[in-house]
C-alpha cells in the first residue's frame, strides 16, 4: 500500500521568522489522520529568517535529527553542546530524560532551510545525548547512505529506535532497490527533484509511505535528493 502525502497538502505554519511545512500534525496544524507513521512523527520544513531561531524549550523522550539543506543552524543545549550544523551534515539529539535547546539561524543575512525529524524512541527516560556527523555528497551519490539507525553501524547516528534513515543524491536516471522484510514499513521525502517511488511520481518535498510491501524502488526522473525511512511498525 502506497500513502502519498504532497507538499501542498501538508499543514502549514509562518511566523515571519519561521516558514514552516509539517507532514505530520504538529504545533498548532492538527490532523487526525496524519499523527505519523509508525514511530516516526515529524517531518518539518523549516524555513529560519537570518538571525531568527527557537528560543530555548525543553525536550524528553524524543529523537531529533536536524538535516540543513541551505544556510547555517546554531545549537546550544543544557548539556553543554554548542555546534553550528551545515549542508551535509545532520545532527541527532536524544532527549531522553530531558534537555533544554535552543535553534537559531547562525547567519544575519542569509536564511536556513532545513528538515527537522523527530521518531518516538524505544527507550524511556534515557541519559540526554547529541551526536553530528558529516556525510558528503560523493558517500550519498547514487547509493543509499546509511545515516542514522539503532546500532550506529556504518558509522551513522545512533539513535534509540530500531529504524534506519537513508540519504542519497541520485543522477538522472540512476535506479536503486531497498528491501523491506515483512512487518516494516517505508517512508521516503523527497527533498528535491522528481523521482518515482514504486510506480508513484513525486516532487521536491512530497512524502510516501510504503505498508505491506516488499521493497523501495527508486528510479530518478531526473537529478534528485532524498531521504528514505526504514521503520518498525
Amino acid at each position: 500500500m502506497l500513502i502519498h502525502r504532497p507538499a501542498n497538502e501538508r499543514g502549514k505554519a509562518n511566523f515571519g521568522w519561521l516558514d514552516s511545512a509539517h507532514t505530520f500534525s504538529f504545533g498548532h496544524y492538527q490532523d487526525d489522520t496524519w499523527m505519523g507513521f509508525g514511530p516516526l512523527r515529524v517531518i518539518n520544513e523549516d524555513r529560519v529568517a537570518p538571525g531568527g531561531g527557537f528560543a530555548t524549550h525543553g525536550h524528553a523522550d524524543m529523537e531529533i535529527i536536524s538535516v540543513v539543506l541551505e544556510g547555517a543552524l546554531q545549537h546550544k543545549d543544557s548539556i553543554g553542546t554548542g555546534s553550528v550544523i551545515r549542508p551535509n551534515e545532520v545532527q541527532r539529539m536524544s532527549a531522553g530524560s530531558g534537555i533544554r535547546h535552543s535553534e537559531f539561524n547562525a547567519s544575519q543575512t542569509e536564511p536556513v532551510h532545513f528538515l527537522q525529524i523527530w521518531i518516538i524512541p524505544d527507550k524511556q527516560n534515557i541519559p540526554p545525548t547529541y551526536e553530528q556527523k558529516a556525510f558528503p555528497v560523493e558517500d550519498r551519490q547514487d547509493r543509499l547512505r546509511l545515516v542514522a539507525s539503532g546500532d550506529g553501524a556504518e558509522g551513522s547516528l545512533k539513535i534509540a529506535q530500531q529504524a534506519s534513515l537513508y540519504s542519497t543524491v541520485l543522477s538522472p536516471g540512476a535506479a536503486l532497490k531497498h528491501p523491506l522484510k515483512p512487518g516494516r514499513l517505508g517512508w521516503v521525502q523527497v527533498i528535491s527533484g522528481q523521482v518515482t517511488v514504486n510506480g508513484r511520481v513525486l516532487s521536491a518535498s512530497d512524502g510516501l509511505g510504503l505498508r505491506d510491501e516488499s521493497e523501495i524502488s527508486l528510479q530518478a526522473d531526473q537529478a534528485a535528493e532524498l531521504l528514505v525511512f526504514d521503520l518498525p511498525r
